[in-house]
């Protein structure tokens, strides 16, 4: 069980950085007041990815910026918060800043958990069940140690500058509203299907979508997208019986329900 009155928060896809300063700066104030407002009842965080529409950490350099939302986080674990971070295919590139400055665990791939009896599956998303095989063949080649010993060669201002053009690039060509394909064609609702047949989880959850979707699997099982932060400002939120799917802003009628 969790504690009285204490709920877990999941949340993903901010993009910080994109698809300029001045957008990015005010969603990060508004992801900062959003976790102001949660910690005297939040007993823990998961955040599932794509926190950074870029991240590289050189052995003594990291990205500009931010320092609003890392402060909060710094804020939120001295209190005896956990918080969780599952690297997203646009900041794949975490190394040891967060476990050591923030004492924020990483993952680099799905991971179970159990709370209060139920059983969670947890990840970005990105690369998972059938087709995609070019991103899953390109994702194979970004997390390879030598590709990222190589960016790691460019001076920050030169391989920080062009990886944050070209990310912002590919965010902004997508930042329309997603369409919700059906069962029989979303690729995350297959991926969940399968591990079904294997063993018992009741709450998948991932992010990378883009699409807020809250889908029941079978009597026990749910699949949870959290959306995003830059059209829906989704966030699913766990209180130790019920796990429901919110927008910050109101737009729950954005959010798709099975």
């Amino acid at each position: 069980m969790l504690p009285d009155n204490k709920k877990i928060y999941f949340l993903s896809d901010f993009h910080l950085g994109a698809p300029d300063h001045a957008s990015s700066l005010e969603r990060e104030k508004l992801l900062v007041q959003f976790l102001d407002e949660i910690k005297n009842d939040a007993t823990e965080i998961f955040l599932v990815g794509d926190m950074f529409d870029f991240w590289y950490e050189y052995r003594k350099v990291v990205p500009k910026g931010y320092v609003r939302l890392l402060g909060k986080l710094a804020e939120l674990t001295d209190a005896g918060i956990a918080i969780h971070f599952f690297v997203g295919n646009h900041d794949m590139w975490m190394k040891d800043y967060f476990p050591k400055e923030l004492n924020i665990p990483v993952y680099f791939k799905p991971q179970e958990f159990e709370r209060a009896g139920k059983k969670f599956l947890i990840g970005h998303g990105d690369g998972l069940g059938p087709g995609d095989h070019g991103y899953k063949r390109l994702k194979k080649l970004f997390r390879n140690p030598v590709s990222k010993w190589l960016f790691g060669i460019f001076p920050p201002i030169l391989g920080i500058g062009l990886a944050n053009y070209l990310s912002r690039r590919s965010r902004a060509a997508g930042l329309e509203e997603e369409v919700f394909l059906g069962e029989e064609k979303e690729w995350l609702i297959i991926y969940c299907k399968e591990v079904l047949a294997q063993k018992k989880i009741n709450f998948f959850v991932f992010g990378h979508r883009h699409l807020a979707i809250d889908y029941r699997l079978n009597e026990d099982a749910r699949y949870i997208n959290l959306g995003d932060w830059m059209l829906y400002y989704t966030y699913a939120v766990f209180n130790g019986h019920t796990m429901e799917l919110k927008s910050y802003k109101g737009k729950d009628e954005k959010i798709v329900r099975n």
